[in-house]
């Protein structure tokens, strides 16, 4: 099977190298769908100017050259130059066949890269909030679709688990004891571990300055090493483990322990990235700090503003991290392409990171490095999302909301299943609800987090696309058919069927363009459009009832085909799709 748009591009170039000499013959023919046939090819009016002939000249050269009989059933010249293509319906029916036969729908398998994907990224004894939804979400499904394209995806889940705070966690977790219901906080509200740490660190009473010296000793005692306090940093970063390993669980995303990266992995890198980059000369000490100064990098009054490696009292920060990250990507896991899904904020900080990284030799100019910056979630006020109180909004109190919500739909909707049933698909849909409605907005945008547009069962919603892939079971069903059991020729003579066809046809494009682009919201796009297209073929084409045995046999095959779209397009995005709606 093949996409349309690539079939014609490349008929169009070659017809382009055979009127006008090889060198034309790599010409973007620019194929673009039309409201006047299914593609437009407007290679004319870009060549006329180049060939110094008329546009309409152009088209007719190349028209004499093009060779798509076997395509399509009609091919003209209109407008100032553009040539409208119209497929055949017995090549779109074949192709569309094809599909049903083949386990990845058309998707292509592209040559493997190694691909380091950097995303979530929490800290230790914090809580995840709403700010970590996006990153954990678009990067879950970056890192399927990549996957499934087949490359190999290198997940490096980037944790806070190292520095200064980590001597009052460590002291007050001595304090309330290893095994004490305070130190379990950790696993289910670690911001009230946190937070009790940090107010003793905080505190003027009694105690409190033995507390923040202790807490200043353990920190140097930790970077020193120390066998005892690297134990129980251990045992905080364990218990950190659990209470992530829920979160995602409930999120139903990829990442396991065994894609954590943390901070705390470089540690041992950061002196000697230091000490090279000042004996090559490109770090200088400026007021105590060890720093680079890179051209282009500019502030208030066309100062240069530095990348700070190392900080005047010699401590470390992000910037000396990151660096010893993209070499370890580069070096250890011989990285092709790496990916950073971080908040749109830090996009000055990963360009200064990556221009050093260059000039030091560590990132050469044959891996590529991407930002894929992530937006804001808003709340009603347009402002960044948080609870009444100014706190950021727990991940995991509104993950609850969205399944306590979509229980109740749920319960209203189908009171003919039993209460595990019900609880079952409440979990898929609001989860799912939340997922598709970061997914479906371009990454690098903000958008308003509104639980009931969420929820609904129409519009570009994840319930809406979860009840087309149910109600394609639900037709198998009343049939007494498997969804498998499909094998017949399909055709496609109304309107509604030929649409459909094409839809589908588009798959294989629209996954490898979001492994190229890391852009998700084109699939969900993409997914929305293939559910209206079915909801206007059940409108015209009735499946089980079709008027003679050959037209069911060939609509069967067709919904058969566009489930497994659909369900294979969710999971890309990584919603579930439950059996019943």
């Amino acid at each position: 099977m093949a996409d349309p748009q690539e079939v014609l591009s490349r008929r169009v170039q070659s017809a382009l190298g055979a009127a006008f000499g090889p060198e034309f013959a790599d010409t973007d023919p620019v194929i673009r769908p039309s409201q006047f046939a299914d593609y437009q090819a407007n290679a004319a009016l870009a060549l006329a100017k180049r060939l110094g002939r008329k546009p309409r000249e152009v088209s007719a050269a190349i028209m004499e050259h093009l060779d798509v009989a076997d395509v399509c059933r009609d091919v003209e010249v209109s407008g100032p130059g553009f040539i409208n293509l119209t497929l055949r319906e017995d090549w779109i029916a074949g192709q569309t066949r094809l599909l049903l036969d083949d386990p990845r729908l058309g998707v292509p398998v592209q040559d493997r890269l190694n691909i380091p994907l950097d995303y979530s990224a929490p800290n230790v004894a914090k809580e995840m909030h709403v700010g970590h939804l996006r990153t954990t979400v678009v990067g879950d499904s970056l890192a399927r679709t990549l996957e499934f394209l087949g490359h190999n995806v290198i997940r490096q889940n980037h944790i806070g688990d190292w520095g200064t705070p980590f001597g009052m966690l460590i002291e007050h977790l001595l304090e309330v004891g290893e095994n004490s219901p305070e130190a379990d906080l950790l696993t289910t509200d670690p911001n009230a571990f946190y937070q009790a740490a940090r107010t003793k660190f905080d505190s003027s009473g009694p105690g409190s300055d033995e507390f923040a010296a202790r807490a200043r000793r353990r920190v140097v005692s930790l970077q020193g090493g120390d066998e005892e306090t690297l134990r129980l940093w251990n045992k905080l970063v364990g218990l950190s483990k659990v209470y992530f390993n829920k979160v995602y669980a409930k999120l139903g995303v990829t990442l396991t322990d065994g894609d954590l990266a943390g901070e705390s992995g470089y540690n041992a890198m950061l002196a000697g990235v230091c000490d090279e980059l000042e004996a090559k000369g490109i770090a200088e000490v400026s007021d105590g700090a060890l720093c680079v100064f890179l051209e282009g990098f500019t502030g208030r009054e066309d100062k240069p503003v530095p990348l700070i490696i190392r900080k005047s009292d010699g401590g470390y920060g992000y910037a000396t991290t990151d660096l010893a990250t993209v070499r370890y990507r580069v070096d250890d896991l011989k990285a092709d392409r790496i990916l950073y899904v971080v908040g749109a904020p830090q996009a000055m900080h990963f360009k200064m990171v990556w221009a050093t990284a260059r000039k030091a030799g560590w990132l050469p100019d044959g891996v590529e490095v991407t930002h894929v910056q992530i937006g804001n979630v808003l709340g009603s006020d347009g402002k960044i999302l948080r609870t009444r109180s100014g706190a950021p909004v727990r991940l995991v109190a509104l993950l609850d909301e969205a399944v306590e919500r979509a229980a109740a739909v749920v319960a209203e909707n189908r009171p003919d299943l039993g209460a595990e049933e019900q609880a079952e698909i409440a979990r898929k849909v609001g989860i799912g609800a939340v997922k598709y409605a970061d997914l479906s907005v371009s990454h690098d945008t903000e958008y308003t987090f509104d639980f009931d547009r969420m929820l609904a069962l129409t519009g570009n919603t994840g319930p809406y696309l979860q009840y087309a892939q149910a109600r394609i079971r639900s037709i198998f069903r009343k049939g007494g058919l498997d969804l498998s059991s499909p094998q017949g020729a399909i055709t496609v003579s109304e309107g509604a069927e030929r649409e459909l066809a094409l839809k589908l046809l588009e798959f294989g494009a629209v996954v490898e363009q979001v492994g190229d682009l890391l852009q998700p919201h084109r699939l969900s796009t993409y997914l929305f459009e293939l559910a209206q297209s079915l909801t206007s073929f059940y409108e015209h084409c009735p499946v089980l009832t079709a008027p003679t045995e050959a037209e069911r046999e060939s609509r069967l095959a067709l919904v058969s085909v566009a489930f497994r779209v659909l369900v294979q397009g969710l999971d890309l995005l990584g919603v579930e799709a439950p059996e019943y709606m």
